[in-house]
């Protein structure tokens, strides 16, 4: 594996870029990074302190006091833990506070990570990136059934309208907004399954990178 690889898997909520990700990192043999948490866990960070996580100023404070711990929280999924971190996501203090982080993280030892901005911003010039997606739909059907297999009690339409609204949010952002990479190669999975979608990327892998 070439030192300081990088692989960056960018998409929507609930399109398979999470799971992709990580099955392309252990097979790669490379460490993998769910970007997307450190801004979950930064949002919980907000809510446990009674802030909005519109605060720029509780949310900057949240994001440069995470620990390890923050991450592996049981809470950082669903519609709250969702809307919470793509509010503070908005904020650049929030960003640049976490952005460090994540290219060191990268750059250490190579890896894949996923998130939003991973080609735009975090790593721009990374060899292979990836822009997951699929119909909103079939996204909101995922999470709905996602929720119910964690006991969570949730209305499809609601769950449509909560993930809609965030694909708003993340794409209206005014600092890295959810948007393909020009270089990106766009993976639709709406008629896929995880094993179909995992064998597609692989081929890009092969493809793009010879590995």
């Amino acid at each position: 594996m070439k030192p300081g690889l990088v692989i960056a898997v960018d998409g929507p909520a609930a399109a398979g870029k999470g799971t992709l990700a990580r099955r392309l990192a252990a097979d790669l043999g490379l460490p993998y990074l769910d970007t997307g948490l450190l801004y979950r866990a930064t949002g919980r960070r907000v809510l446990d302190a009674g802030a909005d996580p519109r605060d720029v100023v509780a949310a900057e404070a949240a994001a440069r006091a995470l620990a390890p711990s923050d991450v592996t929280r049981p809470d950082l999924r669903g519609p709250e833990a969702d809307m919470a971190a793509s509010a503070v996501a908005a904020i650049p203090a929030v960003r640049a506070a976490l952005l460090e982080w994540q290219r060191e993280f990268g750059r250490a030892h190579g890896a894949v990570l996923d998130g939003r901005d991973i080609g735009t911003v975090v790593f721009p010039k990374a060899p292979l990136k990836l822009f997951v997606t699929a119909s909103a739909e079939q996204r909101a059907h995922r999470r709905w059934l996602e929720l119910r297999g964690r006991g969570v009690t949730a209305d499809l339409q609601a769950v449509l309208s909560e993930l809609r609204a965030r694909d708003a949010q993340d794409a209206g952002r005014a600092v890295a907004p959810l948007k393909p990479a020009a270089d990106a190669l766009t993976l639709d999975t709406t008629e896929l399954d995880a094993e179909a979608a995992f064998q597609v990327a692989r081929r890009l892998v092969a493809e793009r990178l010879g590995l």
